[in-house]
């Protein structure tokens, strides 16, 4: 945003020189990119004079060239060649002369002695538009013959200097979007060292002339529209802006168009307030309509292109059709013309969601979109609409001819909103205790109301163009920026307002894991928490209703808080697939958000709450293929096994959980391991091809999903111990299971725990059978079972007898057969 430091002067007085009025508003929050000395003119017309064309004949070796002789009082005559159709021996002209340098946007280039077809030419004969001072290039510009020969360009034209100060707004301060908007703050601030006020200008001077040609105003879309104020303008002259106004746009880089749109966009610059001036004769039917129309509606946009409509794009039509994209651009047809006699202007509230999504869907980032997307004041309509009447009629004449329609649709949107402030919350927010009597003048100064005082704080009324403060650490930090953060001297003591339990250490522990899988062969990602509504729409295990839902979102592909880590890995996963990186091992630890959903409810912030998840993937082959390396297709073992090393390494062994089948629409098939009184630990499955498919995912995804805080909490309950490596050997042996197709690995392992559970060491499953030469509805089940006596070596016998109690016990609780 660009500010102008003498512009700026017209509403606070001040003595600061730029450098540091530039120090003052970063120190407000208001950070100052750059201070640049500029002209009205680009270049401050620079070697450029007014002179005189004494001769002008043909070119004698071109048949659309004139060769001129110029005085531009110097007492010699310039030999100048020109290719302007309307010059001519007696005008008054202005000169670049060798040397100068000429602007055309970012470019410049330099004039310089040179022969054009073979004539000598020491300068050049300017257009306006080539000086800056117009976009006519129909011919040289002709001044009037009383200009004096020799007078330097920028002492006729009057060409001023000033400071251009560079503001880089961040979207939560919208409210200093103006140079009132930074005259406000900055008076705030000069306050603390003496009482100082800023200034609006006076509209006491409007007055409504007659009624003669009142447009009544509809508004369809309530939502989109909650306030729209307008009035119309009859018998106004469409001309050039007088000097002063096309010199206040040109400070801050805005080229000057005419009387009527310039003053709009001047009261932009001034007040924050996006204005649209419509031809009042084109609104057919003599009515103003605010609603959206039909996917697919034609419109054409100001800069010539057709565009097709969103239905969700909020339009101001006439009778029969649009006429502006409602606080983004305007319409071809409706626009301010040179024939333009009388102005229908407007001057509304617009939902910023509505407003930046067009801007977004149809890439039009105009400065009333900036504006009204952050959020416009809605209590400075009626003041900017009619300072905007006052400068029309002051620059192109006219009458007011219409009463003020006002229509407001939402009583609460000109409402001030309550806060309330502590005392002790201000000072520990802080770390400094800033006197009560200092804080309410800040707070007077900000145009905070102050309702009721207590020894405890503060009870607030905030006014709603302040969009960024709507909680008690808002205002705070409000104190504390116009305070200073540079008068708070940090103490010898560090305060610190978080508790860490002495046990588990999460960091370290996080880390131990993510180096484990690191070591494994995993790479770790992060993704955005914010994400789109569309993925959860589908799925019933994380309803879309769940979701918290960000209220002025970017884009619809961030419009929600993320309720799951799967989406974004798969993104993750798709991305690195088109770049032919399709063998992938992945972990990532986030948050993930909640939303309750629930009534009645005293603290609001009750409804949500957030966990700590940790998302392994894995997809494509384990190792690249070589000439040493067969390709190895990952399964979902894979993923389990990694699971099982990662809760082994915490501490977690898999017998202390319960494995079930997940129910889950995310999986096609997957496993849950839950503690014994039913707290969900992790989920391990195939991703469902139905979710795969919208990532354009051909190769078959594995998941987990392991609830963090879950298993820290256990992990409190488990001490890893270290012991020596056992003295005496292992011994295995091996079973054919066949057993019904519905029992399951983990009740084979059960059933083998609970039979053995002194020499038992390992239960594996290395292969499943299922086929023609098997009963159907059977499956073959090859287990492999590891024994070990840590006293004594184990012999045959002892073997013998633990592998028949092991029979049994699957004969009698699985009816297993054995092969």
């Amino acid at each position: 945003m660009n500010i102008s430091y003498s512009w700026l002067k017209e509403y606070i007085n001040f003595d600061l020189n730029p450098d540091q009025l530039a120090a003052r508003l970063t120190q407000l929050g208001l950070e100052v990119g750059s201070v640049e000395e500029v002209e009205t003119v680009k270049g401050g017309l620079k070697g450029l004079v007014i002179g005189e064309v004494k001769t002008c004949v043909p070119h004698p070796n071109s048949d659309h060239l004139s060769k001129t002789t110029v005085d531009i009082g110097t007492g010699d005559l310039l030999p100048i060649v020109c290719g302007a159709p309307n010059v001519a021996a007696g005008q008054k002209v202005v000169v670049a002369t060798v040397g100068t340098v000429l602007y055309d946007g970012d470019q410049e280039f330099t004039i310089k002695r040179s022969k054009i077809r073979g004539e000598e030419s020491l300068g050049m004969l300017c257009a306006e538009d080539e000086i800056g001072l117009g976009t006519n290039h129909q011919g040289i510009m002709v001044l009037p013959g009383e200009a004096k020969t020799g007078t330097p360009a920028s002492e006729y034209f009057n060409v001023k200097s000033d400071y251009l100060i560079e503001v880089d707004l961040t979207p939560n301060r919208i409210d200093a979007g103006s140079h009132i908007g930074v005259a406000r703050d900055l008076a705030v601030e000069l306050s603390l060292e003496k009482p100082t006020h800023y200034k609006m200008p006076s509209v006491e001077a409007f007055k409504i002339n007659n009624t003669k040609r009142t447009i009544p105003v509809e508004i369809e879309n309530q939502k989109a529209c909650q306030r729209y104020t307008a009035l119309t303008i009859s018998g106004i002259t469409i001309k050039e802006s007088p000097e002063w106004l096309q010199n206040r746009l040109r400070t801050i880089g805005l080229k000057p168009i005419n009387n009527v749109v310039d003053v709009t966009n001047f009261i932009l610059a001034e007040t924050g307030q996006p204005l649209h001036s419509f031809d009042a004769d084109e609104i057919t039917g003599d009515k103003v309509i605010v609603k959206t129309l039909p996917q697919g509606t034609k419109f054409t946009t100001l800069d010539g292109v057709e565009r097709e409509l969103d239905q969700n794009d909020l339009m101001i039509c006439n009778t029969r059709e649009p006429m502006c994209m409602a606080g983004v651009f305007g319409g071809t047809k409706s626009g301010i013309k040179d024939s333009t006699t009388n102005v229908f202007l407007e001057s509304a509230w617009f939902n910023p969601v509505s407003i930046r999504k067009t801007s977004r869907r149809h890439g039009l980032h105009t400065d009333a979109a900036f504006h009204f997307e952050r959020g416009v004041d809605p209590n400075n309509l009626i003041y900017s609409l009619k300072r905007a009447a006052l400068l029309i009629q002051e620059t192109a004449g006219g009458e007011i001819s219409s009463e003020i329609i006002d229509i407001c649709t939402n009583p609460k949107l000109t409402e001030y909103f309550p806060v309330s402030v502590s005392y002790a919350h201000t000072d520990k927010l802080i770390g400094k205790a800033i006197p009560h009597d200092l804080i309410k003048g800040i707070l007077n100064s900000l145009e905070i109301r102050i309702i009721r005082e207590t020894s405890e704080g503060l009870d607030l009324e905030v006014p709603p163009y302040r969009v960024d403060v709507t909680r008690e650490a808002d205002i705070i930090e409000d104190i504390l920026r116009v305070y200073g953060y540079n008068r708070i001297i940090p103490d010898m003591k560090v305060n610190s307002t978080i508790q860490y339990s002495a046990h588990p250490d999460k960091r370290k522990l996080q880390n131990l894991i993510s180096e484990r899988l690191t070591g494994l062969g995993f790479n770790e990602i992060m993704n955005n928490s914010l994400t789109k509504l569309a993925y959860y729409e589908p799925l019933e295990s994380y309803k879309a209703e769940h979701c918290i839902k960000i209220m002025n979102p970017l884009s619809s592909d961030l419009n929600v808080m993320r309720q799951s880590l799967l989406f974004g890995g798969l993104e993750t996963i798709e991305r690195n697939s088109k770049f032919k990186n399709s063998d992938l091992k992945l972990y990532e630890f986030g948050k993930v958000y909640y939303y309750k959903g629930l009534q009645n409810l005293t603290n609001h912030s009750d409804n949500y709450y957030e966990e700590t998840h940790l998302s392994v993937l894995i997809t494509g082959n384990k190792e690249v293929t070589n000439w040493t390396t067969k390709g190895q297709v990952t399964s979902f073992f894979d993923l389990k096994s990694t699971v099982n090393n990662i809760l082994n390494l915490i501490g977690i062994k898999e017998a202390q959980l319960k494995s079930t089948s997940v129910e889950s629409d995310l999986f096609s098939d997957g496993l849950l391991y839950s503690t014994k009184n039913g707290k969900s630990i992790a989920e391990i499955g195939i991703v469902s091809n139905a979710i795969l498919k919208g990532f354009d995912i051909s190769s078959p995804v594995y998941y987990a999903n392991l609830q963090w805080d879950n298993i820290l909490n256990e992990s409190k309950k488990n001490t890893v111990l270290y012991k020596e490596l056992p003295k005496y050997p292992e011994v295995r042996r091996d079973l054919a299971l066949l057993l019904d197709q519905s029992i399951s690995f983990d009740q084979v392992k059960d059933v083998a725990v609970k039979a053995e559970h002194k020499f038992l060491r390992d239960v594996d499953l290395f292969d499943v059978y299922e086929g023609e030469k098997l009963p159907k509805g059977k499956k073959s089940y090859a287990i492999s079972f590891t024994l070990r006596d840590d006293e004594r070596t184990l012999d045959e016998r002892q073997i013998e007898k633990i592998m028949q109690r092991l029979i049994q016990s699957y004969e009698r609780e699985l009816s297993a057969q054995i092969r």
